[in-house]
């Protein structure tokens, strides 16, 4: 008896250590960081600056949540930031009132300028996915092939020149607001409630943590790994072009030298969020958070007049960390 009491009191530290910090710890980190943010700077917990921190994440975000597949594949998409750029000057030729930039007959609803943005996004997501299921070659190299030429035909298609005077219309997904709540942060929350419904109870959200946990043994099960691996790049390549979109209308013009670097704060959201980049293991709540958690820690930053330049120090010093907590995590298990 007083061994099975001993058992059960080393389980319960167990739980109230180990376990918490590392189910909750990124959770705490963002409960943490906001505690010391609002004691620094009165302005950070107003409304507005919430809001606005939200809609700041939102980008980041969607471009995270898609990362998220593809890590869990142990794959990697360095084209995201490109691909978002395409995406955007897309759309935002036929949705454009400037005759420089209008594809002829234009300016076309805003639904079919969106819905050709995310065509655009999913024919790179398609490319890239093909290479690495079809051919095996790393995704690193294929996604950064994509990068240099996603980012090339941006600047063909827009010729150098950003696509200005978007309509109304389409300007809504990037400016518009639902009960005072602007839309980019409901397109964040829709797509994250996807991916974790995707993820958590579908068939295909098993079958992604299968491949990325023993991709051989996914196979020898009869697993459609080539099929997993080609899915996780077209949706990355569907939610790039989605978070380009929302870019182009907060800007109100298609940029072609938008989203430079974007891949790799997408990619950091991902890690810091608990992702393995051994595959198999994380989930897409982590991402949202390790997303919230940049993106307070850079408002925070502007609040308090730190330069840019200490943000990107601090980023990667965040992301390191977090790369050499997965890899002792690894080794333990």
């Amino acid at each position: 008896m007083e061994g099975k009491m001993q058992t059960n009191s080393t389980g319960l530290a167990q739980w109230s250590a180990g376990t918490i910090v590392q189910r909750y710890g990124i959770f705490l980190a963002l409960l943490l960081l906001c505690f010391v943010m609002a004691l620094i700077s009165e302005n950070f917990l107003t409304t507005r600056n919430i809001l606005n921190v939200l809609r700041q994440t939102s980008i980041n975000g969607i471009l995270a949540i898609g990362m998220t597949f593809v890590i869990l594949t142990r794959g990697i998409d360095l084209s995201v930031g490109s691909v978002a750029a395409l995406a955007g000057v897309v759309a935002a030729s036929l949705a454009t009132t400037s005759s420089a930039g209008m594809v002829a007959g234009g300016p076309y609803p805003a639904m079919l300028a969106i819905l050709a943005g995310l065509v655009a996004g999913m024919a790179c997501g398609s490319v890239s996915g093909g290479i690495v299921a079809r051919f095996s070659v790393p995704a690193f190299v294929v996604t950064l092939g994509m990068l240099s030429a996603a980012r090339g035909m941006t600047l063909l298609y827009s010729g150098g020149r950003p696509i200005p005077n978007l309509t109304d219309e389409f300007r809504w997904i990037g400016t518009g607001s639902i009960w005072g709540i602007p839309v980019p942060i409901f397109l964040l929350l829709g797509t994250f409630a996807i991916a974790h419904f995707v993820l958590t109870q579908t068939r295909f959200g098993r079958h992604v943590y299968a491949v990325g946990g023993n991709p051989h043994a996914a196979k020898v099960s009869g697993l459609p790994v080539r099929k997993i691996r080609f899915s996780v790049y077209v949706i990355s390549g569907a939610l790039a072009g989605l978070a380009g979109m929302v870019l182009a209308a907060r800007t109100g013009s298609g940029l072609p030298q938008a989203g430079i670097a974007y891949e790799l704060d997408a990619i950091a959201a991902v890690v810091i969020g608990g992702t393995s980049l051994a595959g198999g293991v994380g989930r897409v709540t982590g991402t949202l958070i390790g997303a919230l958690l940049i993106g307070v820690m850079n408002n925070g930053l502007d609040l308090l007049g730190v330069e840019s330049y200490y943000q990107q120090v601090i980023k990667g010093v965040l992301i390191v960390a977090a790369v050499m907590l997965d890899q002792s995590k690894n080794k333990q298990d």
